[in-house]
């Protein structure tokens, strides 16, 4: 069957709207280091749409385009990296711009608002989470975890010149959303234990807690060889 007229042009409509937001993460992003710039917001929304697919969202168009526009804009704005007050008003004058319907418009920002893990840890999870922002959050997290997360985890400790270990200092247990907010004392190494290593029970859907068994294990494999060679047992 041939796609109608409207049909052709609502793609091309969203095609458009995807290439702009791909432009503006990598204008947003750019001065962020590795661990949070614009190849980690399109790692991101790949990881989402495939999550997307497995869980069966892919028959409707309008929770593919949240779940691409969620996924790519989320670290928008984030609050490890604003230079400017306004930068938190970027991604909602963007969907504004681009005439994004309110509902979708609504559905997309609550997304971005409710998915970061400080919300989690201080008791502000959203337990009536939609699919969208499920599998969002998962891919997200799935990013934070593994090979790669380790790579982003010891890029962003550098970056703020942490300390990479030091057995003296235990990973925080009391965490709240205020004292994980500031990292100040931690190390590099402590953020496995007070973050990414829980990540894995916190996945939402089917599809990401079946792709985070196999990300936790690298990084459980790698901290067991990382104090082995700190203590020079290895």
């Amino acid at each position: 069957m041939e796609s109608t007229k409207a049909e052709v042009l609502g793609k091309m409509g969203k095609k458009e709207i995807i290439r702009k937001a791909e432009e503006l993460v990598e204008k947003a992003m750019r001065g962020n280091d590795a661990s949070h710039d614009a190849a980690h917001a399109f790692r991101v929304r790949d990881l989402a749409l495939s999550l997307a697919h497995e869980e069966t969202l892919s028959t409707s168009p309008d929770s593919i385009l949240i779940v691409e526009l969620a996924a790519l804009l989320h670290d928008i704005g984030d609050y490890k990296y604003v230079r400017d007050p306004s930068e938190a008003k970027i991604v909602e004058e963007f969907l504004q711009g681009q005439g994004i319907e309110e509902g979708m418009k609504i559905k997309i920002l609550n997304i971005i608002k409710g998915m970061g893990f400080k919300e989690e840890v201080g008791g502000l999870a959203n337990t009536n989470y939609s699919i969208e922002f499920g599998v969002v959050q998962d891919a997200d997290r799935l990013d934070a975890i593994g090979a790669i997360g380790i790579a982003r985890c010891f890029t962003f400790g550098g970056s703020r010149h942490r300390v990479l270990h030091d057995p003296r200092i235990e990973p925080r247990s009391d965490l709240s959303k205020e004292n994980y907010m500031n990292k100040e004392e931690q190390t590099t190494v402590n953020h496995f234990h007070e973050k990414l290593l829980k990540l894995k029970d916190l996945m939402k859907t089917k599809a990401g807690k079946e792709r985070a068994e196999k990300r936790h294990k690298f990084m459980e494999d790698f901290l067991k060889e990382f104090y082995e060679e700190w203590d020079g047992r290895a």
